[in-house]
């Protein structure tokens, strides 16, 4: 089965024309549903996979008879979940396939989630081969929390997996539940909890199994000494570093990993053996006393000693830990990474705690008001503070995430970022229009970009940026209404951009037609 990407590939000229009509917000319904019938595969994909689409034409999608356009359909971002689950019972695997697996999303953003009765529905009927990772990114909160006790076994199964969160009595039915699948994966996640069965369990090798194992469940004492001592691979003692389970003294051992004798000196208190000692003293890690710089039950003694410590990511590790008051953290000689992702994040599943989120924002240290500026619910008046900080991780990462960022914010951001994610911040809800003209002579491409979405860009600017050396600014350019209609005509047969032209929303219907009627006789419909 041939892919998207090959699919586009593939597609002539007339054929990128017609996909270019089937974005262009100004072609009828009519015609939408002449390209549904008669346009080949790649103007369909575009068609049914990139746009919000009249009830007719999804109707029409819906009984479509070729098994990739209704596939197609099944992944678009644009429609209304509602709309998608129509395809929920479709009789190929392919699209039930597709609409499991949902959109295809940026970053760390996540589709909005299906229906709640249509999820079930797909627990219920689905193989589980269809139901891989990406479909649980389009479960409900409501009902994610609500499987654990779901009539229907087979969702109860999947409630299980969040055996962390549950309580007691909900445990204790999982474990008798009727359901025998249900009882052996709750029994499972009980074992887990046993540090014995984790032992008995516990791959020798580096593997997924030993690494959930050493980060997330609890270890026995010989567990932890044969880590520090012969660790089966090189991120060991930083996974058991973060593991909420490690001893105490473990903890201080691994927060003096920088010192030798020191480290030397704890392991001989700790009752480990002479080789043992040795693989400590010759074995300095700053990635694991960065990690264990961050648990909440690390004493003011470690505290003090990883605050000088000879390596920068571990002082910056430790001036995060919620412990030290600000004087404390204004001591340490810690650097802000400016390297980082300052991307969008999904809202947090739980609210924060507000007093938490309020120390944050108000805090002297620029990484913890970034991690406030991370809160979809951030008060008015804290958003307002943020907004001004001096930190550009902290104003950028607002402006992705904050559902009332400004106008003024969003665009100084996106003027001022250069990292990933730098064009999501176009999609948030106030990113300005006005006034984006200024900029078409920017010497940055994607900030010269910005001026195709100005209504008022004069004529003679979206023509010439037509021309700009960067693609990007040329299609985004290409559709832009105020195109003079003798450029647009020129690039209706430019092999580039004639599927940007083609979507440009001055395009009058006589011409509209025309190309449809072209694309026709070119070639039957694939």
């Amino acid at each position: 089965m041939p892919t998207p990407e090959q699919i586009w590939a593939d597609a002539d000229l007339p054929t990128r024309r017609l996909a270019g009509l089937a974005l262009n917000p100004s072609v009828p319904e009519s015609i939408l549903l002449r390209l549904l019938s008669d346009a080949p595969l790649a103007a369909r994909m575009v068609l049914c996979r990139d746009r919000i689409l009249p009830d007719a034409v999804v109707d029409a999608v819906i009984e479509h008879p070729d098994t990739y356009t209704r596939s197609f359909f099944a992944r678009n971002l644009h429609v209304d979940p509602a709309q998608r689950v129509r395809l929920v019972d479709d009789p190929e695997w392919f699209v039930r396939a597709h609409l499991a697996a949902g959109p295809r999303m940026a970053g760390l953003a996540r589709p909005r989630p299906l229906p709640d009765e249509a999820v079930v529905h797909m627990i219920s009927t689905y193989d589980d081969e269809l139901l891989g990772g990406p479909f649980y990114q389009q479960i409900s909160t409501r009902l994610r929390r609500s499987m654990p006790t779901h009539p229907i076994a087979k969702v109860r199964r999947w409630g299980v997996e969040a055996w962390a969160s549950l309580s007691t009595d909900v445990r204790a039915a999982l474990l008798t539940d009727p359901d025998g699948e249900v009882r052996e994966r709750a029994q499972l996640h009980a074992r887990l909890e046993d540090p014995a069965w984790v032992e008995s369990a516990l791959p020798d090798r580096p593997c997924h199994a030993r690494t959930d194992l050493l980060l997330h469940h609890p270890l026995t004492r010989a567990v932890v000494e044969g880590v520090l001592a012969r660790p089966a691979g090189k991120e060991d003692k930083a996974m058991i570093a973060v593991n909420p389970t490690l001893p105490p003294d473990a903890v201080v051992l691994l927060a003096a990993d920088s010192d030798p004798e020191v480290r030397c000196q704890i392991a001989q208190r700790a009752d480990l053996g002479p080789a043992e000692c040795r693989a400590l003293v010759a074995d300095p890690e700053p990635d694991v006393r960065a990690q264990v710089a961050y648990r909440a039950d690390l004493g003011p003694a470690e505290r003090r000693t990883l605050m000088t410590d000879p390596h920068p990511d571990v002082r910056l590790a430790v001036s995060l830990h919620p412990a030290l008051s600000e004087e404390e953290r204004d001591r340490i000689d810690y650097q802000v990474p400016m390297d980082h992702r300052f991307g969008f994040h999904p809202a947090y599943e739980i609210v924060r705690d507000p007093g938490t989120v309020r120390r944050n924002a108000l805090s002297n240290h620029p990484m913890l008001r970034r991690e406030a500026a991370r809160d979809h619910l951030l008060p008015p008046d804290l958003v307002a503070r943020l907004a001004a900080d001096d930190d550009l991780g902290v104003r950028v990462l607002l402006a992705q995430n904050h559902p009332d960022a400004s106008a003024p914010l969003l665009l100084r951001s996106f003027l001022e970022y250069t990292g990933p994610e730098r064009s999501h911040l176009t999609t948030r809800p106030n990113f300005p229009t006005n006034g984006l003209a200024a900029f078409a002579d920017h010497e940055d491409p994607e900030v010269r970009a910005l001026a195709a979405r100005d209504p008022e860009t004069e004529p003679t600017a979206v023509e010439r940026l037509t021309q700009d050396p960067e693609y990007a600014v040329r299609a985004a350019a290409t559709r832009h209404p105020n195109l003079p209609q003798y450029r647009l005509a020129v690039l209706l047969d430019d092999e580039e951009l004639a599927h940007d032209a083609a979507a440009n929303p001055a395009l009058d219907l006589d011409t509209i037609r025309r190309l449809v009627e072209d694309g026709r006789r070119v070639r039957p419909p694939a």
